[in-house]
C-alpha cells in the first residue's frame, strides 16, 4: 500500500517465549492491539523489534508474520540494519518479496562510514528495491551522521523519500527544510524531542514508547494536527519521564518491561541484552505505574 509519511508508526516489538524462542503469535497479536489502538504505521524489526539479536531467516519469518496480521490495514516498514551493502541489499529484496510496504534503511552497522561511503551504502540498496525508503539518522547510537552533504547527493535517488531525525538537536529540521524544502518527508524519531520535531517541520513520529500507551501518542499527534496545542502539550509533558527511556542504552528493556506493565507484551528480551535488574528495573516500573495512574482525559480530545 502508499504510505501516507504522517502520524504514529512505533517500532514495534518481537515477541518471545520462556525459551527465548521467538513468538509469532504474540508479536502479531502485539502488532494488532497497536493497530486498533489507531496507530498510523508500523516499523518491523527496528532497535526495538531487535533486528541485530536476529538471524536473518528470523527476521524475514517476524516481517512476514507482521504482514500478514496487518493486512493491508496501515503500512508495514521494516528496519534494514546490516553490516555492508550486500546484506543490506539481500533482506531489502526479501522484505519487498515478504509485502513490506516501505524501508527504514540505517548506515552500516559497526564500521562508522565517511560520508562518500554512506552515500555508496545507501544508494547501492536503493538500487535493489523498488520501495520507498527513510533513511535513519542517530549518531549517538551508530557514530555516523546523515547530514546535508550526504541528502544532498542522494536528492535524485527518486526512492529515497524521507529521514527519521533521531539526533538530540532539533536544530536539524530547520535546516534539513531550509536546505531541502519539501524534498524529504521527515521523521521524528527521538521520543522527547517528538513535539518539537512536529513543530519544526516533522511529519510524523517513529516511536517507541507508543508500545505502551498507543492512545495517547496517537492522540498528542493528532492534537497537534488539529492545533490543539494546549491538548498535545498536556499530554506529552504527561509523557516526557517515560519519553527519555527512549534516548537511554537499555531503551529495549525498559519499553518491553514498560509493555509488560501494562499488560501489552512480554519484557522477555534477546542476548546480549538482558531483563532490566535493581533499582532501575524498581525505577521503571515506578515510572509506568505513575504514568497509567494520571493518564491524561483524552475524552474531551476525541469529542472536539
Amino acid at each position: 500500500m502508499a504510505i501516507g509519511w504522517k502520524g504514529v508508526f512505533p517500532a514495534v516489538t518481537t515477541q518471545l517465549r520462556a525459551d527465548l524462542s521467538i513468538d509469532i503469535a504474540d508479536t502479531q497479536r502485539v502488532v494488532d492491539d497497536l493497530i486498533r489502538d489507531g496507530v498510523t504505521g508500523v516499523i518491523a524489526l527496528g532497535t526495538v523489534g531487535e533486528n541485530n539479536s536476529l538471524e536473518y531467516d528470523e527476521k524475514v519469518q517476524v516481517l512476514s508474520a507482521i504482514v500478514e496480521v496487518v493486512h493491508g490495514r496501515v503500512p508495514v516498514i521494516t528496519g534494514v540494519s546490516e553490516y555492508d551493502t550486500r546484506r543490506a541489499a539481500g533482506y531489502a529484496q526479501a522484505a519487498e518479496k515478504a509485502g513490506a510496504d516501505g524501508l527504514m534503511l540505517l548506515p552500516p552497522m559497526v564500521y562508522v562510514p565517511k560520508a562518500h561511503e554512506l552515500v555508496a551504502h545507501f544508494k547501492g540498496v536503493a538500487d535493489q528495491t523498488g520501495l520507498p525508503i527513510m533513511l535513519y539518522n542517530n549518531p549517538p547510537a551508530y557514530r555516523t551522521v546523515i547530514d546535508q552533504e550526504v541528502l544532498t547527493q542522494l536528492i535524485e535517488v527518486p526512492n529515497i523519500v524521507a529521514v527519521k531525525e533521531s539526533a538530540p538537536d532539533t536544530r536539524r529540521f530547520t535546516d534539513f527544510r531550509n536546505a531541502f524544502g519539501d524534498r524529504y518527508v521527515l521523521f521524528a524519531g527521538l521520543d522527547d524531542v517528538a513535539l518539537e520535531g512536529l513543530y519544526l517541520g516533522a511529519q510524523g513520529w517513529v516511536s517507541g514508547l507508543t508500545n505502551a500507551f498507543p492512545k495517547e501518542s496517537v492522540e498528542l499527534v493528532a492534537a497537534f494536527a488539529r492545533g490543539d496545542h494546549a491538548k498535545a502539550m498536556e499530554i506529552y509533558r504527561w509523557f516526557m519521564p517515560l519519553l527519555h527511556l527512549d534516548a537511554e542504552h537499555d531503551l529495549v528493556q525498559s519499553i518491553k518491561l514498560a509493555e509488560e506493565v501494562m499488560g501489552r507484551g512480554s519484557e522477555r528480551v534477546l542476548p546480549p541484552r538482558y531483563l532490566l535488574q535493581g533499582e532501575r528495573r524498581a525505577e521503571v516500573i515506578a515510572m509506568v505505574e505513575k504514568a497509567a495512574a494520571t493518564r491524561p482525559d483524552l475524552s474531551v480530545a476525541k469529542a472536539a
